[in-house]
């Protein structure tokens, strides 16, 4: 879907509205990642360089809609922006105290979720966030699977193209699923089997290898007939995960499960590591990672990829002993030189970077929910909004 960017506009002397993310985790009070305001940089930057003035949109964590909640409010982001551009942002409480915002100047206006009807994607709301501006930009893609205010609705109303963040992600994502480089091979983890049906439907139609980790490939061994012990098993979907076995074999989609875990008897970053055969698993005990014969198994299968899209971790990789697997994924795909490769978003991105090996893949996900419907083949709304109809 071919969509209008920031690049090719000209600003000058205009007033650009950017949704940007910056949803940063908080911890008592404070910033305890910028990752997601050193994101928004680049789309930002460029905007004041082509002589905008910027008017910035995001909502920070779940805040009741329409009321002010203080431990919500973006104004340590303000502050944190300021440092980063090497200019004060201020912190606009309401739409309507915005007024005209100069060429080189940059406000933030406060978490749009304090706003009654964002969420609604209420189209006076919608009107009034863009009277704040000529253009609007829609660079928050990790909310571009809500059609909310912000992220959508603000586009009936202004020329609406794609920030830097959005043009990057969707080069990478998009060609990774419609044109990649072979083979494509597909990693996916975490806990549920639920959780990645769609992802793993479409993922089918187009991947030449998945494999399969984390706590969803219990649920995958259990429709092998297989003893998983205690460990986690989306009862419901067992079924699915039997038709799935079945149709990467018909489709000729090589599938790989793990042949070895390393397990425990108890849920517990102190608890004791057990190598057990995926085959023989203890009935008293639970799965928490993929084991070294599976490892050698998913590195390999990396190895000789030009294409690999990664989406959830192999264990419970906060837990130092069962963040084996995980580590080792992140390592592999670091060293394919050659190779695309993405991690999709969520406990991913965070698994990685504390791998260290972030810096050294060709892109991360900013996404969570939306890199998921992204890879599920799904329309984004806040990503259909930007379509070029000429």
């Amino acid at each position: 879907m071919p969509i209008k960017k920031l690049a090719d506009l000209d600003c000058n002397g205009k007033t650009v509205v950017i949704r940007e993310d910056l949803n940063v985790p908080m911890k008592e009070g404070r910033i305890s990642n910028d990752k997601r305001i050193r994101a928004a940089l680049p789309t930002i930057r460029m905007a004041l360089d082509k002589g905008a003035g910027v008017v910035l949109l995001s909502h920070l964590g779940r805040p009741t809609e329409g009321r002010y909640e203080e431990q919500f409010s973006l104004k340590p982001v303000a502050a944190r922006l300021g440092e980063l551009l090497g200019r004060e942002v201020p912190l606009v409480s309401e739409p309507a105290d915005a007024g005209k915002v100069k060429p080189g100047q940059c406000v933030l206006l406060e978490n749009v979720r304090f706003l009654k009807g964002e969420k609604k994607n209420d189209p006076a709301l919608a009107a009034q966030l863009a009277g704040l501006g000529d253009i609007y930009v829609m660079d928050a893609f990790g909310a571009a699977h809500r059609a909310h205010a912000s992220t959508e609705g603000v586009s009936h109303y202004l020329p609406s193209v794609a920030g830097l963040l959005v043009e990057k992600e969707l080069e990478f994502m998009g060609k990774a699923l419609d044109d990649p480089k072979r083979p494509l091979v597909a990693i996916l983890g975490g806990s549920k089997v639920s959780d990645k049906i769609g992802v793993i439907n479409n993922l089918l139609q187009k991947a030449d290898t998945i494999l399969i980790g984390g706590g969803m490939a219990y649920t995958f061994q259990a429709a092998l007939g297989r003893d998983i012990g205690t460990s986690l098993l989306d009862a419901n979907h067992v079924g699915y995960a039997k038709d799935m076995i079945a149709k990467a074999q018909e489709m000729g989609v090589k599938l790989l499960l793990p042949q070895d875990n390393l397990a425990a008897k108890e849920f517990s970053a102190d608890a004791d590591p057990i190598l057990v055969d995926a085959a023989a698993f203890p009935h008293d005990l639970m799965g928490m990672d993929i084991g070294p014969k599976t490892i050698e198994d998913f590195t390999g299968a990396i190895a000789g990829a030009g294409t690999v899209i990664w989406n959830g971790p192999m264990g419970v990789f906060e837990f130092p002993a069962f963040a084996n697997g995980t580590n080792a994924v992140a390592k592999a795909m670091a060293d394919q030189k050659d190779a695309v490769t993405i991690v999709g978003g969520g406990d991913s991105s965070s698994a990685v970077e504390k791998s260290g090996f972030a810096d050294k893949l060709s892109h991360i996900s900013t996404g969570g929910g939306a890199s998921l419907e992204f890879l599920e083949g799904l329309v984004l709304p806040g990503i259909a909004c930007l379509a070029d109809k000429d």
